[in-house]
């Protein structure tokens, strides 16, 4: 195992020696995105991670899910049960930044009021008149900035990073609101406002298979042409080439003829690719969601 595959192993964002975490008690990935992407009846490979896009995918798809923390995968096979889940160590920290709102000028009166418009044209206008302040912008900057980060994440999480994070991120929320109505957008809710979804789990759940491994580890063992899909979150933000050419070999490895992957980032090195569907994910944080054939990963 390389040492990039044990960033993620180790189940925690910091540097500092201690147990596994669970790390996201929801995902912020727009399963919109897979459902168009893959052909129903696929079998497709998904990280596990809170259990949301594999839950998004079972009632269409067979949904194999696999993380490398055994923490959060036991956390995922609880919501497949039923358990309504937690906040895990993003929402915390989403947490601690969202209490800062009122001093940005963002009261939860005008954040309600804000998700509540449906019309993009509208929201916009919203937008630039209420919420891009001054003072918000000063906050994001700040909240975004190394030396904050540092605080939270190991350096792994941070070099892939764009420049200018706060400007960056406005620039995706903005990107959003110019596109998806906020009211049916729930990521948006839980982004502004901390408000998780509690949509019970499918049916469909209990068939998804859950497995605990390193992704390339996995995939390298499996029978070639035996996915139709591969979802794989952002595994590749923080590790090094090695492993991102390992993971490439697996993948297509695995690949059945036609295979399709979406592959996300936080970090804008594929930002102007034609396969980027990052606009398109209503949950606005990516800078890259690169859906491609599985031959050309």
């Amino acid at each position: 195992m390389t040492t990039a595959a044990t960033v993620w192993e180790r189940g925690r964002f910091d540097a500092r020696v201690g147990p596994s975490e669970v790390l996201f008690g929801r995902m912020y990935e727009d399963a919109l995105i897979e459902l168009e992407a893959f052909r129903p009846g696929s079998r497709v490979f998904c990280i596990a991670s809170a259990g949301c896009t594999a839950m998004k995918l079972a009632p269409h798809h067979e949904v194999v899910a696999v993380d490398i923390n055994p923490v959060q995968l036991a956390y995922a096979n609880r919501r497949f049960d039923g358990d309504p889940g937690f906040r895990g160590k993003a929402e915390r920290v989403m947490d601690f930044a969202r209490v800062f709102g009122p001093l940005a000028g963002w009261w939860p009166s005008q954040v309600r009021a804000f998700l509540e418009l449906d019309n993009p044209v509208e929201q916009i206008e919203y937008w630039d008149a209420e919420l891009d302040t001054w003072r918000f912008r000063t906050a994001v900057d700040a909240l975004f900035s190394l030396t904050a980060l540092r605080s939270v994440y190991a350096p792994r999480f941070l070099d892939f990073l764009p420049k200018r994070l706060g400007a960056v991120m406005r620039g995706r929320m903005k990107r959003c609101f110019e596109r998806h109505p906020n009211r049916s957008n729930p990521y948006a809710r839980s982004l502004l406002l901390g408000e998780l979804p509690s949509d019970p789990p499918p049916p469909e759940a209990k068939n998804i298979r859950l497995v605990h491994a390193d992704a390339a580890s996995f995939l390298e063992n499996e029978p070639p042409g035996s996915f139709d899909g591969f979802t794989l979150s952002n595994i590749l933000d923080g590790v090094d080439n090695a492993y991102r050419q390992r993971l490439f070999a697996a993948v297509k490895r695995a690949a059945a003829p036609e295979a399709v992957t979406v592959l996300r980032s936080f970090g804008d090195a594929s930002a102007s690719s034609p396969a980027n569907r990052a606009a398109d994910d209503r949950a606005m944080l990516w800078g890259s969601v690169l859906v491609r054939p599985a031959g050309a990963f």
